[in-house]
């Protein structure tokens, strides 16, 4: 990918009020620990429907399907909304936004499709390590590139320290995990994550610029559109693979998925512009990290950790440094 032209005016205008700032981050906790239960719902309803990569990206195509229903039984009764959608297609035509910047939901497709995969056999913990691990150095280069709406932000050892907290954090919380278990399966299954992480970062940016002229509705439905089209592509090629589906599970919640991935774009989509990539990124560690331990201890009944706590002050402290260094250069 190309580095994208400079950030329009209307997304890196002047800084975001002060209230906005201190309020966008506990938000952005909520955000990433949303990913957290996301990944748990998408792998239960993967482990329901079968096994092999078919019922994993079935499990994808149903969560970005029930999302994308939602979005646009909304978007229908909404004459402001329908509005904001044909302003996307007129921003595409007119180049004003190239299509490059549109297909964000892609990532996310890959993201969702990697939680029905993987999360069943290596737990909600070791796939929040990988794919925090790839948020965090996808973000510096995002960041650096200039590809969020906040324009370039220059690689610096103090930003590459704020995101290191993060990656420690999270080996510190599944070290154990790691040291007893591993295996060909899971280190593959890791590698997927961390692409996945990896291409969050660069989703969350694209949102960003598509978010500015369109805003965080509009742009959390094209994720949703192109995501599940995606998705859809993946489950054929999937037919081709090993595995079987079973019936659709009757159990309610399995299907909540899409619901809160609408949650976490439409947040993500508004926050990147009040602090950036990097800091959006490490919060949303933090909120995953944290909301993996809850899950591990409310969810799993299995009793976290020191070094479970200790994860989740590691991911705070490294948003703390991030913040820190922003407010410090103005």
């Amino acid at each position: 990918m190309t580095s994208p032209q400079a950030a329009p005016s209307t997304a890196s205008a002047s800084p975001a009020p002060r209230a906005l700032r201190i309020a966008a981050v506990p938000l952005m906790l909520v955000a990433g620990a949303m990913v957290a239960v996301q990944s748990q719902v998408n792998g239960r309803l993967a482990t329901a429907l079968g096994d092999g990569p078919r019922a994993g990206i079935g499990a994808a195509v149903i969560s970005f399907g029930t999302g994308l229903l939602i979005l646009a039984i909304a978007t229908t009764n909404s004459p402001a909304l329908r509005s904001s959608a044909g302003a996307l297609v007129a921003a595409v035509r007119a180049r004003t936004l190239r299509p490059v910047e549109v297909i964000g939901g892609l990532m996310g497709a890959f993201l969702v499709a990697t939680q029905g995969l993987t999360v069943g056999t290596i737990g909600v913990a070791l796939f929040s390590v990988a794919l925090t691990a790839g948020q965090s150095v996808s973000a510096l280069a995002v960041d650096h590139l200039g590809f969020g709406p906040a324009g370039h932000q220059p690689l610096s050892a103090s930003r590459a320290v704020a995101a290191a907290f993060a990656v420690a954090a999270v080996l510190l919380g599944t070290g154990s995990r790691l040291a007893d278990d591993v295996s060909v399966q899971l280190i593959a299954f890791a590698a997927l994550a961390f692409l996945a992480g990896a291409g969050s970062a660069v989703q969350q940016a694209l949102n960003g610029r598509v978010s500015a002229h369109v805003g965080p509705w509009v742009t959390t439905l094209n994720n949703f559109v192109v995501g599940w089209f995606g998705l859809l592509v993946a489950f054929a090629l999937s037919l081709l693979a090993h595995g079987h589906l079973r019936g659709l599970p009757h159990t309610w919640w399995l299907y909540l998925g899409g619901a809160i991935g609408i949650t976490f774009i439409w947040l993500a989509a508004v926050l990147v512009r009040v602090h950036g990539v990097l800091i959006l990124g490490l919060s949303m560690i933090a909120g995953q990290v944290i909301g993996a331990q809850l899950i591990q201890a409310v969810v799993d009944h299995e009793a976290v950790d020191t070094a479970g706590y200790a994860a989740s002050g590691l991911t705070v402290v490294g948003v703390v440094i991030a913040l820190g260094l922003r407010r410090s250069r103005g």
